[in-house]
């Protein structure tokens, strides 16, 4: 599993001109699935998003957590973070898993996200067309890849 994990003062997601979801202060996570990942990389990363230390404390430290700053989640499945661009200029996409298999990982993710923030999570549409909307705070980014953890 790859993330892309923005910390925002907020975050939107529209679909068919609508905004489907949305949040205040917290977390925006784009997250690609491939065939490799198992339920072992969902409970890794939702353990690591949630106690990442990347808010201010009250001395302007990134020192506390979504949790800590009981902050919230939009959680965004996004194929194209498994591109490969090695030939070409055309990305490939063949890492990145199909529905069957990247659908229950998915919502694994929700179920496990939601566990341990202690309250429901904000969700993207798998497979929609979205358009997503940010005010990404710092700029603070941080990307994840359970196959590489460094």
């Amino acid at each position: 599993m790859r993330a892309v994990i923005q910390r925002v003062s907020r975050a939107s997601v529209t679909i068919n001109g609508r905004i489907n979801r949305q949040i205040g202060p917290g977390l925006l996570i784009l997250l690609g699935i491939e065939d490799a990942d198992s339920q072992e990389d969902v409970e890794w990363l939702s353990g690591k998003i949630v106690n990442l230390r990347i808010f201010n404390d009250a001395n302007d430290v990134m020192n506390e957590s979504v949790l800590d700053k009981k902050g919230e989640i939009l959680l965004v499945s996004q194929f194209t973070l498994h591109a490969s661009t090695k030939k070409g200029n055309r990305p490939s996409y063949i890492r990145a898993s199909k529905p069957p298999i990247a659908i229950p990982l998915y919502e694994n993710m929700i179920a496990r996200l939601s566990k341990d923030l202690g309250k429901p999570i904000e969700t993207g549409e798998f497979g929609a067309d979205m358009k997503v909307e940010l005010l990404n705070d710092g700029p603070v980014t941080i990307v994840i890849d359970t196959k590489n953890k460094e």
